[in-house]
This record gives structure tokens, C-alpha cells and sequence, in this order.
């Protein structure tokens, strides 16, 4: 099992990036949570990983903090949720939005996210609230905002669909997103977390 990367930051474009460990390259994909906390392309970082191994690939999954790896950890556990679907919820809500929703029973809020049916999101409520009242779903510290820069991309709204796409929204509903999002000098990653909070703002 591979739990821990450090090395450089060669390329990020949500939700994958590259990083150089000693002249290997590791495919990771991350939450944007994890994004928008990475430092610029060419600096080092430290990621802890997940690896999934299944008969036609093995997958690696980086998170910029402990927290988020085990947020990762606890929803893949649950019937239903797979790697994809923890990192769409991952990306599209804060933990601590999340932790309201299951300490809430907020069904709704839930299924606001893509991939999330009705069911899915009464798994997550009733799955995951002993675990939330026994401290084991802890915040990831990720404060809105804290978007740090990135490589400049060629077309950074491109990137923006694609990843949008990648978390699970259909491709209408992803360029729509982004062009309700003034993207004018915005790097990727800020764009999706722009759109990501207007989408659940107005859902």
C-alpha cells in the first residue's frame, strides 16, 4: 500500500495531477480540496494516498491532509459509494458542510451533489452519524478561498468543464456552470470552486 508521497508538483489539472518522486511519476487524482491548497507547479509536496487496486487498474488517490484521506476512507466504506463518487462529494462540499448535513439529517443537501441520489444520501446520513458523533469525521481545515496559484493552464475554463465533467456533472450542465463564473484571469481551480459554491447556492 502506498500512504505517503513526497516529491514535486510536475502538472495539476483537477481532478488529476503528476508528481515526481525521485524520478517516478505518480498519477494521483485529488478531491478539489486537496487543489486548492497545492502549491505551484515545480514546488515540493507531501500527499497521503489511498491506493484502490481492481483487476483492470490500480488507482491512486492523494489528499493534502490526514483529514481528508480519512473522510475518503469512511465514504468509500459504504455501500454504494466508490472512489469517483467520494471525490465528487469531497470536492463539491466542505467537511464541515458536510458534517452539518449528516448531524442534520439533511437528505436534501446531500443530493444537491452530483451522483448523490435520495437513497445514497439516506446511506450517508444513517452510515455516518456514529462515526460523526465519535469524532472520526473531523474537518479538513480547508477555508473558502484558499485557492493558492497553479501553472498557468492554456485554457483554464477548458480545464474547468473537463474537471466539472470528471466529478460526475453532465457536459451541458458543467459549461453552463463555468459560464455563469467570471472567468476573466481566474486560474482553474478557482474557477470550479466558484462554480461549485454558486451551484450550491442556488440548487
Amino acid at each position: 500500500m502506498i500512504g505517503r508521497l513526497h516529491g514535486k508538483l510536475l502538472s495539476k489539472h483537477p481532478p488529476e495531477l503528476l508528481l515526481d518522486v525521485m524520478g517516478v511519476g505518480y498519477e494521483v487524482e485529488a478531491p478539489m480540496s486537496t487543489f486548492y491548497q497545492l502549491p505551484e507547479v515545480g514546488e515540493d509536496v507531501v500527499l497521503h494516498t489511498h491506493l484502490v487496486v481492481r483487476e483492470d487498474a490500480q488507482l491512486l488517490y492523494g489528499f493534502y491532509t490526514l483529514a481528508e484521506r480519512r473522510l475518503f476512507r469512511s465514504l468509500i466504506r459504504i455501500n454504494g459509494v466508490g472512489p469517483k463518487l467520494a471525490l465528487t462529494i469531497l470536492s463539491g462540499v466542505s467537511a464541515d458542510e458536510f458534517s452539518r448535513a449528516i448531524y442534520d439529517n439533511d437528505v436534501a443537501a446531500l443530493t444537491r451533489l452530483p451522483g448523490v441520489g435520495r437513497k445514497t444520501a439516506e446511506r450517508l446520513v444513517v452510515e455516518l452519524r456514529d462515526k460523526l458523533d465519535a469524532g472520526l469525521i473531523p474537518s479538513t481545515g480547508v477555508k473558502p478561498g484558499a485557492v493558492l496559484a497553479g501553472d498557468e493552464a492554456s485554457n483554464p475554463v477548458g480545464d474547468a468543464v473537463s474537471a466539472l465533467i470528471a466529478l460526475g456533472y453532465r457536459a451541458p450542465e458543467a459549461s453552463r456552470m463555468v459560464r455563469a463564473v467570471d472567468a476573466g484571469g481566474l486560474a482553474a481551480e478557482e474557477i470550479i470552486r466558484t462554480a461549485l459554491q454558486a451551484a450550491a447556492r442556488h440548487a
